[in-house]
């Protein structure tokens, strides 16, 4: 009975399981979201995420699996017409959507609409079947090549004359019906017929490889054809005829490709032997254009190679300035971030983003540029090192404004703010003297310079309410001043930004006393600027006169015309402020050819940084009868500056050796390092000042020709301890002359544009002290000296610094003082110490420390010789006695009667120094050394000498 019970309770459970099956709860579940594939010749579509219809009632029969898909229209029109979805798999949810028919990219290339999924319901009917979401599919329709370019015409004429080089004579065009860009563009097109002298690009242009000569052949005819990307060709080629006509030849004659200039040969002409031939057309009007092409020399031309430290001084501007991006070091920090890229005149140039290159001056140090009246100055290109002005951005359509430099700086009991930004091809100053005031002014300028990814040099003299504006020199006004009262007024907090600005998250809109909570002070950089910035200064005080900054900044090279009062009746010369391009305008033949001959370069350096510059010759003419009017085309050629002759820089006058008393080195003033220093700058040939003095040239002084800009005095080993030792410079000195110094315990490093006599003196007056009781053996230093930005370089000139001791203080006994004497005697060690710079020899002879405990061990060492020499001569004797008349042995005693002993105390301390005596070299023949009969056991060295004697001395 018990298990009868048990059965029906188990059937009775299986029973409310399988009813349970029925229950339909959940709805099937599917993607949002499909992108879909298809090529043209095939019908299924690959959906990214893969089509799976997901139901949580799985695994229950009917309820769990998924029935179908259904398709609805879209938005486009495509749906269930066009497109099916079917079910793979039924347990899985997995489906396939295919297209019912094959699908034309060229008709529709996407295609849009909605799915959704319902599972089986509750049974095999389907009953209480549920639906999913509608889930939206994009399908492309990959474009398959089947169609090939065809040409818009089948034959293209033209005429041109003969003679002349065209940049194109016709253009062909081929078009291709598919639909994507892959296989619908005309990749290449070619010219099928050989040997003809015309060129085709891929754009259809054709030209001519060689000037055409129409006695040799009238009609040249040939065929082209076209490719698609696909690589399908043209279905039918076309035909081109070019007519050549006979022609004048007209253009300049006497043309010279390479120019050569040697750097300090002042102006050269260019074009001496040009002349233009226009073959007696009769022209009223010509115009040339001469452009020379430096801006991959330097920052856009060949300036001074000096720092800007150093060119401010040669050029007497005022001192005072800022740096705010100044090469990265503990001190200076805030520039440690920042990218750096190099440049070929040794400054350093910092990279910008846009947003994370930011460069946050301290505090300290904005407080130092702070007031109304200031001078910016900097180097800027936009757009980074190898970009190109974008399309739109040359007609001032960028719309992003860029913040160069943002600074709010407390004045007394207030702050003033501005910021220097760059929109498009506009520079903008936004100046606000007070923020606790709301109104600020802008000032703007429309500068073709600010967008031609350039370097350009620009400095803003503020004198508020008036700014001046320098760009490479020349003078620009603004072009626009306006009032901006209703922009916010900017947190007054002290903050200098260079390269983006700083906007606290929180607008202050009351601000008490100019004060603002500091938990207010959060916000981020916005307006960052993008390109390269480089000798970014700011210099409180009066403005820089306009010849201080065209002298700081022009460049020293460029187009001239060598003489004004020769040009004719008519002509006209322009030269542009950069002076790299000079245009001619005139309508006489002759006085045109006259002037182009007396365009000149110039280059005032007399270190010209060597290389290419491109050269090129623009004409147009203008006749009476356009239709007929000569074109010349563009003459290109290049202008190749010469390796100039590089200076030689020597230093000498310094020994290799300095030997002084340790005493001298520890007093007060130590001792000079290179108290006869020379330097001498000389060249491999003499400056032609004939060329100099042409007009238009630079007449190069000695002072300027020869002019260091840094040296440099290094401890060789270790590092300078600042304890022990130190290197003395005269500051004041260095200040009168504008020098600055680096001084480290690694190196002292004195940097400004200063003639070699200044250079002199200075070195001259470095000195080197010790501490009390720190002097060593020796120290070594290394001197070297550099010119035009570390372009050139002397020797390196290395000193090497003994340090004497005393022996005043030790006691000598009577029978040393002849030999250390004779040790310390100058007269025998003038030819081993010629190197060395020794003071006068006196009484109070010195020798270094170490020798001096190697003496007192010799005394010691002496004192036991004497007594063991005379207990041993007296054992002898004694032997002597006792054997006298004893015959033959007695008569082959040893006869010591004529022995010496002698001990040379200062053997060890010669052996260090390298130093022979002559007295040893004339008794080494006479030395012998004798081992002693009584005790073997002693390992002590004798040196003996014996009259008659001639063997080889032995030691023991």
């Amino acid at each position: 009975m018990a298990r009868m019970s048990f059965l029906s309770f188990l059937l009775f459970c299986l029973t409310s399981v399988a009813h349970g099956n029925k229950a339909n709860k959940h709805k099937p579940w599917i993607e949002t979201e499909y992108q879909g594939i298809v090529m043209e010749n095939d019908n299924t579509v690959l959906l990214n995420p893969p089509l799976f219809a997901l139901d949580k009632d799985a695994p229950l029969h009917y309820a769990g699996e998924i029935c179908g898909f259904r398709v609805h229209n879209g938005a486009g029109g495509s749906g269930s017409a066009q497109f099916e979805a079917v079910v793979l798999d039924r347990s899985t949810g997995e489906g396939l959507v295919r297209s019912k028919e094959p699908l034309d990219c060229e008709s529709q290339k996407e295609h849009s609409f909605t799915i959704q999924a319902y599972d089986c319901g509750e049974g095999p009917d389907g009953s209480n079947s549920k639906k999913s979401h509608k889930a939206t599919v994009h399908v492309r329709v990959n474009d398959v090549n089947e169609f090939s370019p065809v040409f818009v015409e089948r034959r293209y004429e033209a005429s041109v004359p003969e003679g002349r080089l065209f940049d194109r004579i016709v253009r062909v065009e081929a078009v291709d019906a598919d639909c994507s860009p892959q296989y619908s563009q005309i990749c290449f097109y070619d010219i099928i017929t050989p040997n003809v002298p015309f060129t085709i690009d891929n754009d259809g242009n054709i030209k001519n490889t060689e000037p055409l000569d129409s006695k040799r052949q009238r009609v040249h005819s040939f065929w082209v054809t076209a490719f698609d990307c696909g690589k399908n060709r043209a279905q039918a080629d076309a035909q081109v005829i070019v007519t050549v006509k006979p022609s004048c030849k007209p253009g300049w004659i006497g043309w010279t490709k390479r120019i050569e200039y040697t750097p300090g040969s002042g102006s050269i002409p260019l074009f001496p032997n040009l002349h233009l031939e226009t073959c007696e057309e009769t022209v009223w009007n010509i115009q040339a254009t001469v452009e020379l092409q430096t801006g991959h020399i330097g920052k856009g031309c060949d300036r001074d190679s000096y720092s800007d430290r150093s060119v401010r001084r040669l050029c007497g501007a005022v001192r005072g300035e800022v740096d705010l991006l100044p090469p990265p070091s503990p001190a200076t920090n805030w520039t440690a971030a920042l990218p750096t890229l190099p440049s070929s005149d040794s400054s350093l140039v910092f990279s910008f983003n846009g947003s994370t290159h930011v460069a946050v001056v301290p505090d300290s140090v904005a407080s130092a540029v702070s007031g109304d009246h200031f001078t910016l100055q900097l180097w800027m290109r936009r757009g980074g090192a190898s970009a190109q002005p974008p399309a739109n951005q040359a007609r001032g359509t960028r719309k992003e404004e860029e913040t160069i430099v943002c600074s709010t700086v407390k004045n007394d009991d207030s702050y003033s703010h501005y910021s220097l930004s760059v929109h498009g091809c506009r520079l903008s100053l936004f100046y606000w003297p007070d923020v606790s005031a709301a109104r600020p002014v802008k000032f703007l300028w429309k500068l073709e310079q600010v967008c031609d990814s350039e370097w350009h040099h620009l400095s803003l003299s503020v004198q508020f309410p008036s700014v001046t504006l320098y760009v490479d020199g020349v003078t620009f006004d603004p072009a626009l001043i306006h009032d901006n009262g209703a922009i916010p007024n900017p947190a007054p907090h002290q903050r200098l930004v260079i390269g983006a600005c700083w906007e606290p998250e929180e607008k202050p809109k009351d601000i008490v006393n100019n004060t603002m909570p500091e938990s207010k002070d959060t916000g981020k950089f916005v307006s960052g600027y993008k390109g390269l910035l480089s000798g970014v200064t700011v210099r409180p005080g009066n403005v820089e006169p306009h010849s201080v900054v065209e002298c700081l900044y022009a460049c020293r090279e460029g187009l001239d015309f060598g003489d004004l009062e020769t040009l004719g009746s008519g002509m006209k010369v322009h030269v542009n402020p950069s002076q790299s391009v000079l245009v001619l305008e005139g309508d006489d033949i002759e006085s045109f050819n006259r002037a182009v001959q007396q365009v000149t370069y110039r280059n005032s350096l007399r270190f010209a940084t060597p290389g290419v510059r491109p050269l090129k010759l623009t004409t147009s003419l203008r006749c009476f009868s356009e239709e007929s009017c000569l074109s010349l085309r563009q003459l290109e050629g290049y202008l190749v500056v010469l390796q100039p002759d590089a200076p030689q820089i020597s230093l000498s006058g310094v020994g290799p050796h300095l030997a002084r008393p340790a005493a001298e080195f520890e007093g007060p003033q130590g001792v000079p390092l290179f108290p006869e220093l020379r330097i001498v700058c000389s060249l491999s040939h003499a400056v032609n000042t004939a060329a100099q003095g042409m007009e238009g040239g630079a007449l190069m002084s000695d002072a300027v020709a020869h002019t260091l800009d840094g040296c440099e005095v290094q401890p060789l080993g270790e590092e300078l301890n600042p304890e022990r030792e130190e290197l003395l410079v005269d500051m004041e000195a260095l200040r009168e002359r504008g020098l600055d110094i680096i001084n480290t315990t690694a190196y002292i490093a004195i940097t400004g544009a200063e003639s070699i006599s200044v250079y002199e003196d200075v070195l001259r007056s470095i000195r080197y002290r010790l501490a009390k009781g720190s002097a060593r053996f020796e120290r070594r230093f290394r001197l070297s000296c550099s010119e035009m930005n570390g372009r050139y370089t002397s020797n390196e000139l290395t000193l090497e610094v003994n340090f004497l001791h005393s022996l005043d203080s030790l006691y000598h006994p009577s029978h040393l003082l002849a030999s250390q004497q004779q040790f310390l005697h100058p007269s025998h060690h003038t030819g081993e110490l010629s190197g060395h710079t020794l003071p006068n020899p006196h009484r109070n002879s010195v020798v270094p420390g170490a020798a001096t405990v190697i003496i007192m061990v010799c005394v010691g060492f002496l004192v036991v010789m004497v007594i063991l020499g005379v207990f041993r001569i007296r054992s002898i004797h004694r032997r002597g006695e006792g054997a006298r008349g004893g015959g033959k042995e007695g008569s082959n005693q040893w006869d010591d009667s004529a022995l010496t002993i002698i001990v040379n105390p200062m053997e060890t301390y010669e052996n260090r120094m390298g130093i022979a005596t002559d007295i040893e070299g004339e008794c080494d023949d006479e030395e012998e050394v004798v081992d002693s009969p009584d005790d073997t056991s002693d390992d002590q060295r004798i040196i003996i000498k014996k009259e008659g004697r001639d063997s080889a001395p032995r030691r023991y």
